[in-house]
């Protein structure tokens, strides 16, 4: 813990002004947590009052008298052991009192910690000409005495040392923005450095290049649609990211899908380049979620792939209700059809469904014959045996 002693000198009087009835010495110190604190409150001449009937607040709790010391008919000192932090972003009032509770004069003490270097330091650029960093406050986060974050960057082997200009906040997490004057086949080195009135830290290193950090907005336009009359598939199409429009680049896609009453997602790898995907081995009459994202990769022949983009708003379809469920009929018993036949069939079958799914097309044709195919023939079946019971 941190002991210090701030030895105050009393206040002349004449810097007191007639429109003020007191002075606070000293006014807004920022002190680590543990310190202690003498301060004076010194009344202006005229006021016909005594330094020995005034009190003290702290936050609007009474200080215990015996912390008081009186040093002149004008002057009445008060010591505070052991601070914490600040409780509140606006610092902790500590106030003077006349003897009736009116307040004389109020200074506000910032009780907090140095920083501690900065961590978590990630950056990204979503068209190869701007870059975002953002970071964390390091060790125990931040406490109420208001400390400057630097972002710094400069090109690793030359160049001079430039500094971020566009900040944001949120709730223990900063930000920087780097609209353009980039290089791109060079790395940087990006730091951030932290200081108040306490202490400074700087945070590690980070070394990259602009085209390896290369992200892009969610995939937009994502549509689902039926694919005809197959009750088990759907397609997914979207539209590329316009970031990147003029840059060569090859972009790879990721789809996720649930079901509409779950919450597992699915994830299909096999997308590649193309901006549209067949979903095939799904429930039939049911409706499913559909989300993409994007991965710029080799942009400019940059080998290594870039940063996922954010999942994309869901898009929504159901698929077609199955004939057989509709017209409430049941497959054929076992004894009505060869039993090794139908064995065959169904392994047949389960292979191609199998190498159907996600987004590979060596199959799908053939797959979508087969649907198509079986699906007449429940309708004819379900049509005979209609005519059959009239």
């Amino acid at each position: 813990m941190f002991s210090f002693m701030f030895l105050l000198m009393l206040v002349p009087h004449e810097l007191l002004s007639s429109t003020h009835l007191a002075v606070i010495s000293p006014q807004d110190p920022v002190l680590p947590i543990g310190s202690s604190l003498t301060a004076t409150c010194t009344l202006a001449p005229g006021l016909g009052l005594q330094a020995g009937s005034l009190f003290w607040t702290l936050n609007g709790v009474s200080v215990c008298s015996s912390s008081y010391s009186v040093l002149s008919p004008d002057t009445l000192s008060v010591t505070l052991h052991n601070l914490n932090g600040s409780q509140q972003q606006s610092g902790d009032n500590l106030v003077c009192h006349g003897a009736d509770g009116h307040i004389l004069a109020g200074s506000c003490l910032y009780v907090g910690r140095p920083p501690e270097k900065p961590v978590n330091l990630t950056c990204w650029s979503r068209n190869t000409k701007d870059l975002s960093c953002r970071w964390s406050p390091g060790g125990r986060g931040e406490t109420h005495v208001r400390t400057k974050y630097t972002l710094k960057y400069k090109l690793r082997w030359y160049g001079r040392e430039k500094e971020c200009e566009i900040y944001s906040t949120g709730k223990q997490r900063y930000s920087c923005y780097i609209p353009r004057n980039l290089a791109l086949f060079t790395p940087y080195e990006i730091w951030v450095e932290a200081a108040n009135q306490l202490g400074s830290a700087t945070s590690d290193i980070t070394t990259l290049d602009i085209l390896d950090v290369v992200t892009t907005d969610p995939p937009a336009n994502v549509q689902v649609s039926r694919v005809g009359v197959l009750e088990d598939q759907l397609t997914v199409r979207w539209a590329s990211p316009p970031e990147l429009k003029d840059v060569l680049f090859q972009a790879k896609y990721q789809i996720r899908y649930r079901l509409e009453d779950s919450s597992e997602w699915k994830v299909v790898d096999d997308v590649g380049n193309q901006t549209s995907c067949r979903l095939a081995g799904l429930r039939p009459g049911t409706v499913y979620f559909v989300q993409v994202r994007c991965n710029p990769v080799g942009i400019y022949g940059s080998r290594k792939p870039g940063i996922w983009s954010d999942w994309s708003h869901p898009a929504a379809a159901s698929t077609p209700i199955s004939e057989r469920l509709q017209s409430g009929s049941c497959d054929p018993k076992p004894g009505e059809q060869n039993s090794t036949l139908r064995r065959e069939l169904k392994q047949f079958f389960g292979w191609v469904r199998k190498h159907a799914s996600g987004c590979s097309g060596m199959s799908i044709k053939l797959y979508d014959q087969w649907r198509v195919w079986l699906q007449k023939t429940h309708k004819t079946r379900n049509k005979i045996l209609q005519d059959d019971n009239s």
